[in-house]
This record gives C-alpha cells, sequence and structure tokens, in this order.
C-alpha cells in the first residue's frame, strides 16, 4: 500500500518532521524540494532572497538524496533537507561577488567549508542568499542584487549582512540557512525576521577566508533546526587556521533547567542609539521568564563607550578602504554609493590612527570577557530598534558618517568569541518582530543554545512567531 502524503506543506515543516516523513514513506525530498522551489517561484519576486538559484540542480541533488533514502543509506539528520547558503560561502564554479556589482566575481574550484560539510550530510543546497556590499550595512539593499525585502512586510528591511539567509528563513524557503557575521550580521536579520541564529564561538564553524571577530551561524525558524544545522557545520577544516578544535558536542540536546542559573540582564550598553521602549520592555518581560522558572536575575551594567564603537568602525572603513582601492574605475561606480562613501574617509587616516582603532578590538574583547565572565548567560536587545524600512542602508537612513551605533549589544560578543544567539521575544505595536540575544561563557556554545530552546518553549504565546507564508 502507498502512504498516503502529510497534509503539512514541506516550506512549514521542521527539519525532524521532513525527516520522520522521509522514513515514513509520507514525503520524500524530491516532494520537498518541489515544495521549496514552487513557493519561491511565487513569493521571491517580491522577498528577493537569492542570488543564485538553479531548479534543475536542486531537482537533481533531491532525488540523489531519495535513491539513498530509498536504500538506507541517508547520510544523517541533514539528508534531503532543503538548506541555504549566503553568497561569501563561495561554490566552486559559481561566481561569488560579495554583494558588488561591477566586478567579475570570483569562481572557486573548490566549495568552502560550510557547503562542503552541508553536502557530505546530504543537504539539498536550493540556492545561494544575498547580502549587502562585502557585508557591510545591517540590511538588505545591495548594488548586485537590490533590496532583499522581509517575508513579514516588503516595506520592512530583513536586515544583514546575512539579509538572504533571514529572508529565506522566515519565509521557509528551507530548513537551514547559513550566514556570516562579525558584529550582528546572523543576530541582526534574525530579530528583525523573528527567526532564531546562533553565532557560536569564533572558530567553532570553518572559514575558508577567516578574519578577527568573524563567525559563521545558521538561521531557522527552530532552535532545533539551528541545532540541526550545527551539528553538520561545526568541525575544524584544515583551511581555517582559527579553527577551533573538534569536540565531542552533541548539538542536538537541547534539554536543559534554569533553576539557580545566573543570568544577567543588559540594557544600557553605554553606546549607540537609545533602545526603543517596546524593544525594551520585550527585554524585561523575557527576564521575567528566566526568573520566574528559578534563575537570579541581576543587572549588567554598561562596559563600552562610543569611542569603542567608533575605532571599530574608523578600522573597518581603512580595511575596506583598501579593498574599494584595488577595484576599476567602472567597478567603483558600481559600488553601492552609500558604501563608496562610507569608505572614503578611510583614504587619509595615518598608521597611527590605523593601529589605535585596531587596539581597541583587544580592549573590547577584555572588557566584554571581564564582565559577562561570571554569568551563566546575559540577556540583552539583539538590536535598539524594530526592522526599519527596507530601502535605508542603515537604521539611520543614509548618513555614512554615523559610526556603527546599532551594534553595542552584538558587536562584543563577535570581538571576544563568545557564543551569542538570537530568538524572538516580542513583537511592536504594529507587528515587528523583537529578538533576544542570550550570550554565554566562552567557548559554551551548546549550553547557550540549550538555554535559547529553553527560552524558546517557556516563552508567552503572544512572543511567538507564526510566520507568513
Amino acid at each position: 500500500m502507498t502512504a498516503q502524503p502529510t497534509t503539512t506543506p514541506a516550506i512549514e515543516m521542521t527539519g525532524a518532521a521532513l525527516t520522520a516523513a522521509y522514513a515514513s514513506g509520507d514525503l520524500t525530498p524530491v516532494d520537498a524540494a518541489e515544495s521549496v522551489l514552487a513557493d519561491i517561484a511565487a513569493r521571491n519576486g517580491v522577498i528577493n532572497a537569492f542570488t543564485d538559484l538553479d531548479p534543475a540542480q536542486v531537482l537533481q541533488d533531491a532525488a540523489a538524496s531519495a535513491a539513498r533514502w530509498e536504500r538506507g543509506e541517508q547520510r544523517g539528520p541533514l539528508d534531503g533537507l532543503p538548506v541555504t547558503v549566503k553568497e561569501n560561502f563561495v561554490r566552486a564554479g559559481i561566481p561569488a561577488h560579495a554583494g558588488v556589482a561591477g566586478t567579475a566575481g570570483v569562481v572557486p574550484e573548490r566549495d568552502s567549508p560550510v557547503v562542503e560539510r552541508l553536502l557530505e550530510q546530504g543537504a539539498v543546497i536550493v540556492g545561494s542568499t544575498t547580502m549587502p556590499d562585502w557585508g557591510m550595512l545591517s540590511s538588505g539593499v545591495s548594488s548586485l542584487s537590490g533590496i532583499t525585502r522581509s517575508p513579514w512586510n516588503p516595506e520592512w528591511t530583513v536586515g544583514g549582512s546575512s539579509a538572504g539567509a533571514g529572508a529565506a528563513a522566515a519565509a521557509g524557503f528551507g530548513v537551514v540557512h547559513m550566514g556570516t557575521d562579525i558584529g550582528g550580521s546572523v543576530r541582526l536579520p534574525a530579530a528583525w525576521t523573528g527567526v532564531a541564529t546562533l553565532k557560536p564561538s569564533n572558530g567553532r564553524i570553518p572559514l575558508d577566508n577567516p578574519y578577527f571577530g568573524r563567525s559563521a551561524g545558521p538561521l531557522a525558524r527552530t532552535v532545533a533546526d539551528v541545532a540541526l544545522g550545527m551539528h553538520a557545520v561545526a568541525r575544524p577544516d584544515e583551511r581555517d587556521y582559527t579553527s577551533l578544535p573538534d569536540a565531542d558536542i552533541d548539538w542536538l540536546d537541547l534539554d536543559t533547567d534554569v533553576r539557580g542559573r545566573r543570568i544577567a540582564v543588559h540594557l544600557e550598553p553605554g553606546a549607540g542609539m537609545p533602545v526603543d521602549p517596546e524593544v525594551r520592555a520585550a527585554v524585561l518581560r523575557a527576564a521575567d521568564t528566566f526568573a520566574d522558572a528559578g534563575a537570579e536575575v541581576v543587572e549588567l551594567p554598561a562596559f563600552i563607550d562610543d569611542g569603542i564603537l567608533r575605532d571599530i568602525d574608523d578600522f573597518w572603513r581603512i580595511r575596506f578602504w583598501r579593498t574599494y582601492l584595488g577595484l576599476s574605475h567602472e567597478a567603483k561606480i558600481a559600488v553601492l554609493p552609500y558604501i563608496a562613501e562610507w569608505v572614503h574617509p578611510g583614504s587619509d587616516m595615518t598608521g597611527r590612527r590605523a593601529l589605535e582603532a585596531y587596539e581597541t578590538f583587544g580592549e573590547l574583547q577584555k572588557r566584554t570577557v571581564a564582565a559577562t565572565s561570571s554569568f551563566d548567560a546575559v540577556l540583552a536587545p539583539v538590536a535598539p530598534m524594530a526592522a526599519f524600512p527596507a530601502e535605508w542602508p542603515m537604521p539611520w537612513g543614509f548618513d555614512a558618517s554615523e559610526a556603527m551605533s546599532h551594534i553595542a549589544f552584538t558587536l562584543p560578543y563577535n570581538m571576544s568569541g563568545q557564543p551569542a544567539s538570537s530568538i524572538n521575544c516580542g513583537f511592536t505595536a504594529d507587528g515587528r518582530p523583537i529578538g533576544l540575544q542570550i550570550s554565554g561563557r566562552r567557548f559554551a556554545d551548546l549550553e547557550t543554545l540549550q538555554l535559547t530552546a529553553w527560552y524558546e518553549g517557556a516563552r508567552p504565546v503572544e512572543a511567538r512567531p507564526v510566520f507568513p507564508s
């Protein structure tokens, strides 16, 4: 007898539900791929989540997975699951532009470590997702791909720089969506689209182009699917000289209790934009949820200042002025005007200024570890505001002189290398998602993910997203 197919659309199913359906014969990986591709065809014209999409290759890979399932030779819990990767996770033979128009793009001969790990697990890569120019905007505005918009409302930003990853996760264009993060670039899209993510410890997920403070992380609609992503890709690779040693971490074990945990709540970073009252209230309600369950919750004082944000912004301007300077005249013209304006002050900063700014990375690392090491976790807003207009490159609009004043909560954990997640904790009065950041001690990635899963289950109904379809 042929099994009756499930009545739940594949785009609404978790990774565990899909693999259970594959095992029972209710669905095949081809069914899931066809469902996702049909939804992309219907909705992505507005959302604009992809830079590369090859439906024929997707169906071919799904058919190969279906054959493995039929033989009982599936490669693991991701076999046949539709996933996406940010454009800067390079894929062999596919030009990579880092979100910048006007360049020929790099055509790699080998997949990046993250892509290799996903393919080894049998995951079906649906496509490469959008990012703004060089990943240096917290929006979905790109000279290469245009504007990526929120599935909740196309008038809202999806965030960045893992813009397409956040959009694809919220839209249901797959189960796991890999992004990168150097100042909040997986947590900001997660916060502004209502999905979950983990920026793990620096070096936990290997990169073939490591950079100080840069990490990679999975975005998904559920913490369990974030864990599936970590299970697949959190292994060292010889190309990443910052890789952490291999660790025996059971990423799928998400059970924990918060009773007796020492938790800080951090609402005043000491720098950057003021926290919106609706965001503040949502984070305080989340802190109350931990306290009501028996955690000891105390306030964490500010430990950074605006000078830190300015120094790091200056260093990044110098760094990307060098990249911009290497472009042809035609390519320079094609760079997003905001980015071209943002990098130009780097042209006349002195070597002394560059070194002064660089030293701030270490200072921020020291301050962050010192301020947070006595806590099991720190609760904070991911960002001081909810989603802003999709056309804006940054939360304040088009003023390129502003110095990264929106990442005072996220940036510290990039520099300290500590794990930090985002999970939805409420909505503004007009329906925009609000992200709660949960950061952990150094290298406590699983514990941080477990606490995020605990809050996901304990949060009130009104804080749980019902994703648009």
